[in-house]
């Protein structure tokens, strides 16, 4: 049989080096179902960081476990996303034929990467310098956090809608049973959990570092 007659062994021939890689985390596909997966998190994390955000000072100490327990989930994001994109622009025949994100998602990308590490960075560094860095980095934090917001919302409305299908991909057992499971899901669904579980014993961890901001609060008195 020719190669025209068979494309099965055109495709072979065409990302023999993609295999091995494919066959254990599932390609482009496992690839976009990870980012879903990880992004659904993301999303029930932010949403939990926002609302402390309407109480800030007697919720600081909330605002700032959440904001630890995001870092490995967020990690884990740039990491997905930025395997796709070395992939693509590497040459790789599966990226390449999945296509770049849009234009306007490709400007705003490097802003986004860079006003999230200035924003948690920031964090990190008021959380173990305490009250008395306020003023030199508070002003800083809070321009991080306003420029990260409105590319984060662009970010978030342009995925939104693909991230219940995909990650519900991983989650639901097909009608093959235990054998129709999806390739690389039990490694997506572990990698998902474990950055969940690692931020969480960073926060934890982190706890006495609010000991200083626990007095702030209580020498400024309630919100007016």
């Amino acid at each position: 049989m020719s190669q025209a007659q068979n494309p099965a062994s055109s495709d072979w021939g065409a990302s023999r080096s993609e295999l091995p890689g494919r066959a254990r985390t599932g390609g482009v596909q496992g690839n976009e179902r990870l980012t879903a997966l990880n992004g659904l998190l993301l999303l029930v994390l932010l949403f939990i960081e926002g609302l402390t955000l309407l109480r800030i000072r007697p919720l600081l100490t909330v605002h700032a476990f959440v904001g630890l327990l995001l870092i490995p989930p967020l990690v884990l994001k740039l990491a997905s996303t930025g395997y796709r994109f070395v992939g693509y622009y590497a040459g790789s025949r599966a990226y390449r034929a999945a296509g770049p994100p849009r234009i306007i998602l490709r400007i705003i990308a490097p802003i986004l990467v860079l006003s999230t590490v200035g924003l948690f960075g920031t964090g990190i560094i008021l959380l173990v310098a305490g009250p008395a860095a306020s003023e030199t980095w508070r002003p800083v934090h809070t321009v991080a956090f306003f420029v990260w917001f409105w590319l984060m919302t662009v970010h978030v409305a342009a995925y939104v809608w693909r991230v219940p299908r995909l990650a519900v991909a991983d989650l639901r057992l097909p009608g093959g049973g235990v054998a129709g499971i999806p390739r690389g899901s039990i490694m997506r669904q572990g990698l998902v959990v474990g950055t969940f579980l690692l931020g969480l014993a960073i926060a934890i961890a982190a706890i006495p570092w609010d000991a200083s901001w626990a007095h702030w609060v209580t020498r400024l008195g309630p919100e007016r």
